[in-house]
């Protein structure tokens, strides 16, 4: 360690200068005090050999140890002693355990909306959006239900432009939205869908989204689909396409088999009839 100093010139200028400070001999052959110092903070068996030592200041050294825990690969002990100006013994300043390069050591602390990952939310949990929610936008005002008619209300416009909600998906939103569900496995790059016969866009089971998600998006309603209820890309597929067909196949013709090393044994009561089979094949000939 490199200690700045005072120096004053000849002229009287003051200036910083930075000088090494002198190795103190008692601190540095302070090695079994160290030692003994690591086995406080741990047992005496995980202490292991003496790595080096560090000098921090003047009468002021850094020893350290191998630390042999089990628990604590890569790490090691440092045990600073001191000696004060003028006194003959060395005592013990600071013992710690720190890690080393290859050392095990716990994750960067984040915050939990941070940590959160998708599917973690589970039953009971509460996640409430920020006010400051990029996805989010306001909602348009609410229109009272004595300035509508009733029979004339178009319940399914009003909630796609947001009245009644007091947030709608901004642009943010839907961009995001779009860009996870095109990109996961219910878009056109997953293996189902590069082994279906046809897209979705032409499946008579999608039911396509509301809004401007319409154009890339629907869901899915085959409940033999692997996809059912889940929102999929136009140009995803499986094999449960509603126009699916089996391929043709053309009937072949079998084939007789004959059996040409076994043989059966008739046995005829009366002979005649072989010798009058036996005449005809000669005459033929």
């Amino acid at each position: 360690m490199v200690k700045p100093v005072l120096v004053i010139s000849e002229n009287g200028d003051v200036r910083r200068t930075r000088r090494s400070p002198v190795p103190d001999k008692a601190c540095i052959e302070a090695q079994d005090l160290a030692r003994a110092a690591a086995a406080e903070i741990g047992r005496p068996e995980w202490v292991g050999e003496h790595l080096g030592t560090q000098v921090e200041d003047n009468r002021l050294v850094t020893h350290f140890f191998e630390c042999l825990d089990p628990a604590y690969p890569g790490w090691h002990y440092a045990v600073t002693v001191v000696r004060a100006a003028r006194a003959k013994y060395v005592t013990v300043n600071e013992s710690v355990l720190l890690p080393g390069p290859n050392a095990l050591i716990a994750p960067e602390w984040l915050p939990w909306k941070e940590r959160l990952r998708p599917g973690d939310l589970g039953v009971g949990d509460l996640l409430p959006a920020p006010a400051d929610d990029e996805r989010l936008m306001p909602g348009y005002a609410q229109i009272a239900d004595e300035e509508l008619a009733e029979d004339g209300e178009d319940k399914q416009m009003l909630w796609e432009l947001g009245l009644g909600r007091a947030r709608v998906l901004s642009e943010a939103g839907r961009e995001a939205a779009a860009k996870r569900w095109y990109s996961g496995p219910s878009g056109p790059h997953s293996p189902i869908a590069s082994a279906a016969p046809a897209k979705c866009a032409t499946c008579g089971f999608m039911v396509p989204l509301a809004g401007e998600l319409r154009q890339m998006f629907g869901v899915c309603a085959n409940e033999y689909a692997p996809d059912d209820g889940r929102v999929v890309s136009l140009d995803h597929g499986c094999g449960a396409h509603s126009e699916a067909a089996l391929p043709e196949t053309g009937a072949e013709p079998l084939t007789p088999v004959v059996d040409e090393m076994g043989y059966d044994t008739i046995v005829f009561d009366d002979t005649s009839e072989l010798e009058l089979v036996s005449s005809e094949q000669q005459t033929r000939k």
